[in-house]
């Protein structure tokens, strides 16, 4: 089996990601700044090597990409990569030396949704920093694949959920409250008519993407594969699932953005412009095709199972 170095594989994807590779036979190193621990503990973690090394510091001095090359990895994949600046310094170092690069990507190369449901090769216009440079750096490796410099796959996770992490509310921003009121069964308003959509993915099923990636080599190389769950939620039905969930009829009423966004903290405001700005409801029919990718959890399976834990 390979060897497969791991950049930043101690979160949230990486807690699930790790154990697959271990299990399927790799040699496993994962590096990162010693910081962080595994969301959940998992008798696989005593096989990977851990390595510490901060990557902005290292690639302040120019040796980052030579430090991960030094490790003969035959498989990267890049769970922390956000600057196109970054990503090419790894590229040029690692091009011709790797069987596989894979790059963590996100849905928001997209931008604002233009139908539904979008596909990897539709016409994208990101916006924000985060969401263009994904896209810049997504351009870059798939460009370096096409011409046979880097055997570069690129993975566009959603809204990750599972345990230990906050989902994306109904509401489209971080704030556990949210939940805590529809358990209680409190009213809930949403901005505009709760028609903007959402679209998360369980952190297993990016895990599971990146598996199919590796196993699927010929087919997942130069490509880009949404990983989202089988359905977008609008607002609105996400909300009403959660309060029958809890047990509750819905108590959802709605308000025009700009008066909601007077309700809450304006960092939730924020957040939830962000999201309900882009809209994303994502086609995973090529990662079907492709690489075998098949989600285990709905969206709601996903969130009501993180919300479990976190409500515990």
């Amino acid at each position: 089996m390979a060897k497969v170095v791991i950049i930043g594989g101690a979160g949230h994807v990486g807690t699930c990601l790790v154990p697959r590779l271990v299990e399927a036979g790799h040699q496993v190193v994962n590096v990162s700044r010693g910081v962080a621990r595994p969301y959940q503990a998992h008798a696989a973690w005593a096989a990977v090597e851990q390595v510490v090394m901060d990557r902005a510091a290292a690639e302040v001095t120019g040796q980052f990409g030579a430090a991960i090359a030094a490790m003969a990895p035959d498989v990267v994949i890049d769970m922390i990569c956000f600057t196109p600046a970054s990503a090419a310094m790894l590229a040029e170092t690692l091009a011709g030396r790797v069987q596989h690069f894979i790059h963590i990507g996100t849905i928001w190369v997209h931008g604002a949704s233009k139908w539904s449901p979008s596909h990897e090769e539709d016409p994208r216009e990101p916006f924000g920093d985060y969401g263009v440079w994904k896209s810049q750096i997504e351009d870059d490796l798939l460009a370096r694949a096409r011409r046979g410099e880097l055997a570069a796959t690129v993975i566009r996770p959603g809204h990750i959920v599972g345990p230990g992490w906050a989902p994306l509310n109904p509401a489209g921003h971080f704030n556990p409250q949210v939940f805590r009121d529809i358990r209680d069964g409190k009213p809930l308003v949403l901005p505009n008519f709760g028609m903007e959509t959402v679209h998360h993915v369980h952190a297993d099923d990016v895990a599971q993407a990146v598996m199919g990636a590796l196993t699927h080599w010929s087919g997942a190389v130069g490509e880009a594969f949404n990983a989202v769950s089988g359905a977008a939620l609008p607002l609105r039905g996400y909300a009403e699932a959660m309060y029958r969930w809890f047990g509750h009829e819905p108590v959802v009423s709605y308000a025009p953005f700009a008066e909601w966004a007077k309700g809450v903290a304006a960092e939730d405001a924020r957040a939830t412009w962000e999201h309900i700005a882009r809209s994303p409801c994502h086609s995973i029919d090529k990662g079907r095709r492709l690489i075998g990718y098949e989600p285990r959890y709905s969206s709601l399976q996903a969130v009501q199972e993180s919300v479990a834990a976190l409500l515990a």
